[in-house]
């Protein structure tokens, strides 16, 4: 059975453009994968914390030295991890803010980028230990940010993904959406395009 990760990241609920098109993407996905289990971690409605001494002492510390916080924070990592590894498809709706990412989605990738789980480090450098899976990026921009130099989310994205070992990314984007009608018009269309062709 498949199982597809869906991650919602943006702040809004109502209005989300990020949101409606991840799940314009996943009822896609759906259509190919009839038998697919669908696990959806909404990241804008109930944040993970933000990387802290709690999480990184839950990594660090051996279990006896470990506090209850510590603990905690290292069981909610683990199962996050695991999530993701159990997921033969991943779909992160990531509206920009401020050219990046959202903190919630960088909070979750704090937490799923652990060395021993998703990546390793070896005598050649880390190795990624998370791939055999794809993603799809579902991005939701007021501007034209593609290729520009402004665009700090797309290889950020790339990068992270990239390091424990998820190389088959592909972006949805819907941009222009505050550049008037006609242009927001556009980039719908061109992201229901993108969503159209995916297999």
């Amino acid at each position: 059975m498949t199982q597809i990760l869906v991650l919602h990241t943006s702040a809004r609920r109502d209005g989300s453009l990020s949101r409606e098109y991840t799940e314009r993407l996943v009822e896609r996905l759906r259509a190919s994968h009839a038998d697919a289990k669908v696990v959806v971690r909404d990241l804008g409605a109930e944040p993970l914390p933000h990387l802290d001494e709690t999480l990184l002492g839950g990594w660090m510390k051996p279990a006896e030295q470990q506090n209850e916080a510590e603990r905690a924070a290292a069981a909610r990592a683990a199962g996050l991890v695991d999530e993701l590894l159990t997921s033969d498809i991943v779909v992160i709706g990531s509206a920009m803010y401020n050219f990046g990412i959202t903190s919630t989605l960088k909070a979750w990738l704090d937490h799923v980028l652990q060395a021993g789980r998703t990546f390793k480090y070896t005598e050649n450098g880390p190795v990624g230990l998370a791939g055999d899976r794809k993603v799809y990026v579902v991005t939701a921009r007021g501007g034209r940010y593609q290729g520009s130099p402004l665009d700090h989310q797309a290889p950020y994205l790339k990068t992270a993904l990239g390091f424990i070992g998820i190389d088959d990314v592909e972006f949805v984007h819907v941009e222009g959406q505050a550049m008037g009608e006609g242009e927001a018009a556009k980039g719908r269309a061109e992201a229901e395009e993108s969503i159209a062709q995916v297999a």
